[in-house]
Order: structure tokens, then sequence, then C-alpha cells
């Protein structure tokens, strides 16, 4: 064999190798085995999960057995639709012993107060929830509200859902949604950041107190729907998270 034609081969050999290796690799991340983000434990040791049908049939007590502190679960969605497990994961994850939320996707379509009234008439006003959540972020790319509308509807659902609850509402979102309608907000709440490949930048206003660093994980505890789940993690200790629970019971 030439050494021009033993070169070709080592190169055919090392291009094979390279080519299968990323295909292992996509598919460990395409199926939530491998993660870009894998937040320290030690700095965020309160971590939590947000479910909703998509998942199937929780089971909450072993959900909580893996070192899950709190969820977020969809309640409902613009002026009309609701979650049909919401109910059922409502109670059994408080019964499981989580401390537990309920969140909201925005519609840039529907009018805030309905959307508001939709949400009150399906999540319980219990005082030792975790505040009402907004999910603001793109479901499609066209025919768009100005940021001006958008940025008022927030403010009213914000005021509605505070009135209602008693508590800061929370927003869930992502970088670029904050930019275009949160960067310039002048009413209270609390953030949830979305940041999949990188930590939370620093720039955010109000600081991140949640961050989804993973909407591709992994647990044991539910069947019948998505492989995946969405994963977070709290900014602080336990001692801190059980503080913001605690004031997040009565905020006026």
């Amino acid at each position: 064999m030439t050494n021009a034609k033993r070169k070709l081969k080592i190169t055919l050999i090392v291009w094979s190798f390279l080519i299968l290796a990323g295909c292992v690799l996509a598919l460990l991340f395409r199926n939530g085995v491998l993660w870009f983000n894998m937040p320290s434990k030690k700095k965020y040791p309160v971590r939590g999960v947000d479910a909703s049908h998509y998942q199937g049939k929780m089971d909450w007590e072993t959900i909580a057995n893996q070192g899950i502190t709190f969820a977020f679960l969809k309640a409902t969605e613009g002026s009309g639709t609701v979650d049909d497990c919401f109910q059922q994961n409502w109670l059994n994850a408080r019964a499981a012993g989580l401390y537990v939320g309920a969140y909201h996707f925005f519609s840039f379509d529907s009018s805030a107060v309905t959307q508001a009234d939709n949400y009150i008439s399906v999540v319980p006003a219990t005082e030792d929830s975790l505040p009402p959540v907004i999910d603001l972020e793109y479901y499609r790319k066209e025919n768009l509200p100005p940021a001006k509308a958008v940025r008022e509807s927030l403010r009213v659902l914000v005021s509605h859902l505070r009135q209602a609850y008693g508590k800061v509402p929370i927003i869930y979102t992502t970088d670029a949604c904050w930019k275009e309608y949160l960067k310039d907000a002048e009413f209270e709440y609390t953030l949830w950041i979305r940041s999949i490949y990188t930590s939370p930048p620093s720039y955010l206003k109000p600081k991140w107190t949640f961050w989804q660093y993973n909407p591709r994980g992994m647990l044991d505890g539910y069947e019948g729907g998505e492989v995946l789940i969405d994963l977070n993690v709290f900014r602080g200790s336990m001692e801190e998270f059980r503080k913001y629970a605690a004031q997040s019971i009565r905020t006026g």
C-alpha cells in the first residue's frame, strides 16, 4: 500500500469516527441524556420542574424523591383553554410535599382581563402555593401586536392576578421576549428566565429568581406522554427558598 493510499485510509477512518461520534452526541442531546447546562447542585440546591398534560400521568412522589422541591404546573392558556391534567397534578404534587405553583400560557390574541378570568376560575387561591405564573414566549413570529400593547396587557394581567392571589406574579420568559416586552416594564414581577445554553445574562432586571436551564431533562415518574421534562433551579439556598415561599404567601 502506498503512502498516499495509507493516508487516505486513515483520513476516512478518522472522518467516519467523527461522524459517528457526532451522531451519538446528537442522539444523546435529543433524548435529554446530554445537556450543555449542568448547574452546580452546591450552588443551586433547590431544584424544580414545570409540567403539563404533555408529560402524561405523573407520579409526584417519585418525582419528589429525585431531589425535586418545587413544581410549576400548566393550568390555562389564553381566554378559554384549561390543561386537562392540571387538577390532578395540582392535588397530587401538593400531596407529595412539593411547593406548587400554576402557570398561564399568555396569548397575544386575547384580552388580558379574560385571560386573568380564565386562570382565576381554575387555580385555587391557596395561601401555601407559589405565586401565579405568566408564561410569555413567542408561539408565532408574524402579526404580533406592538410591544407597547403587549406590555400593557401584561401589566393588566399581572395586576389582576396579584389582586386575586395577594402575591407578586412570576413571569417566565426568554431573553428575546424580555428584551422586547419586559426590559422597560414599569410593573413589579418576579423573573423566571429560560436560558438553555449558558447561564442567564447578568443584565436582566429584575434579577432572575428561577432559571429553566434544561427543557429536555429526564426523570422517573411520568408516563404516557413526553419522555422529557423541563428542569429548573431557584437562585439561592433552601433556607432562602423557604423564606421566598413564605413571603410570597400574602404580599398584598
